[in-house]
């Protein structure tokens, strides 16, 4: 799979030119705090051979795109989101290693998640994607399956904090459902992740698994997604979201701050999620069982943990690491999508406009699911200038 992220390259892309016809978008313009976030009107994006225009209609928020901005995938990064959020001269130093590919190509547009319609394609191959309202795959295997090289949108490439994003059609995928624009915003990140760890610690109706962090966006997601395969979940969140967490599913549910250990004992968890790490880590690793898997794709409480080797060899462990999507996963998830397996879990919905009110409430953790950014509708400039300027188009509405 060839994506083309050379336009990345040209870091005037987002000047205006005198004759412009333009959109509004979230420009990230560098490592530091919500000052760093600029919604302003840009060029709409040129296409390239095999890639295809989609109208955002929603994009959620989450951790990754705080995480970016601030530098946090950086090595020498050793506190947990919330920690980092309130260090200022940390969050603001330039990293070069701060992205998930290395360095972050800054400016470029942020924004993870994306339900849109197609409006245009490049090639008469893909015209059968025009006028579909579809979800995109972010992540990108980009030598194929069998390697777990990638490519993100929104990390290595401008992504759905914007009325238009252009991407490869490869990774654009149609349903067929009655869930709202804003509804389908909360599932590709937080989902594909999901099912990504469940699919690779291969989980099953045998399995008793517990989740951490799952009121979060991924979190809540396992829950759903450990349920449908007929798993024992067990689910652990604040106080004041045990009940949303059941209506979802969770078996059993233990308080943030209940010690794992008296709460579990030791050697009876089959399966561990855990996307929140820091100082839960070794409880954590204690209460799996012998041959027991665990799975992570974030780290949100600290990413440098203690790991007692002993517990990992003589209980034959085995650990994963999460960030690459694996072949059958986001087909799957349409597919759960469209039989009616899984429900969404949408919080709130903002403006595109108040990214920074939305970015602090999710901060905040009071919310269980997912918070999901609305774009503008188009005015007629932007309909007429998508008509006559893209090769193969479909009417677009606003």
């Amino acid at each position: 799979m060839t994506i083309n992220i050379s336009s990345l390259n040209d870091k005037q892309r987002f000047e205006l030119q005198n004759d412009s016809v333009t959109m509004k978008a979230v420009v990230t313009t560098g490592n530091g705090g919500y000052e760093k976030l600029e919604y302003k009107n840009v060029p709409i994006p040129a296409l390239n051979e095999g890639e295809v225009l989609l109208q955002v209609l929603a994009a959620g928020v989450n951790n990754t795109e705080i995480n970016t901005r601030m530098g946090w995938y950086s090595s020498s990064v050793t506190k947990g989101t919330s920690d980092l959020e309130g260090d200022e001269e940390e969050r603001s130093r330039q990293k070069s290693d701060g992205g998930w590919n290395g360095a972050t190509p800054f400016p470029f547009i942020q924004g993870t998640d994306c339900c849109g319609r197609v409006v245009a394609v490049a090639s008469e191959k893909d015209k059968a994607l025009l006028g579909k309202r579809s979800l995109v795959r972010a992540c990108s295997r980009t030598q194929g399956w069998e390697s777990k090289e990638n490519i993100w949108m929104a990390s290595d490439y401008d992504g759905a904090f914007a009325q238009f994003v252009k991407v490869p059609a490869s990774e654009v995928f149609p349903i067929n459902c009655d869930w709202t624009d804003a509804e389908l915003g909360t599932i590709p990140c937080a989902y594909g992740t999901a099912e990504t760890m469940l699919h690779r610690a291969n989980v099953s109706s045998k399995d008793h698994v517990l989740v951490m962090g799952a009121s979060g966006g991924v979190g809540s997601a396992v829950v759903q997604l450990a349920k449908r395969r007929g798993a024992k979940v067990t689910a652990i969140c604040g106080r004041d979201k045990f009940r949303q967490l059941a209506d979802i599913g969770a078996d059993a549910l233990i308080a943030r701050d209940e010690d794992l250990i008296k709460a579990l004992s030791v050697n009876s968890i089959d399966v561990a999620i855990d996307n929140v790490a820091g100082d839960a880590f070794g409880q954590v690793i204690e209460v799996l069982k012998r041959g027991g898997r665990y799975a992570s794709s974030g780290a949100i409480a600290g990413p440098v943990v203690t790991l007692d080797m002993r517990q990992l060899y003589l209980k034959d462990l085995t650990l994963f690491g999460s960030t690459a999507w694996d072949e059958p996963v986001f087909p799957s998830l349409v597919n759960y999508i469209e039989q009616g397996e899984i429900k969404p879990l949408l919080a709130r919905t903002f403006d595109l406009a108040d990214i920074v009110q939305a970015q602090k409430r999710f901060t905040e953790k009071k919310h269980v699911g997912k918070f999901v950014l609305l774009p503008p509708s188009l005015n007629d400039q932007q309909m007429h200038y998508i008509r006559e300027n893209y090769p193969i188009t479909v009417p677009v509405s606003s």
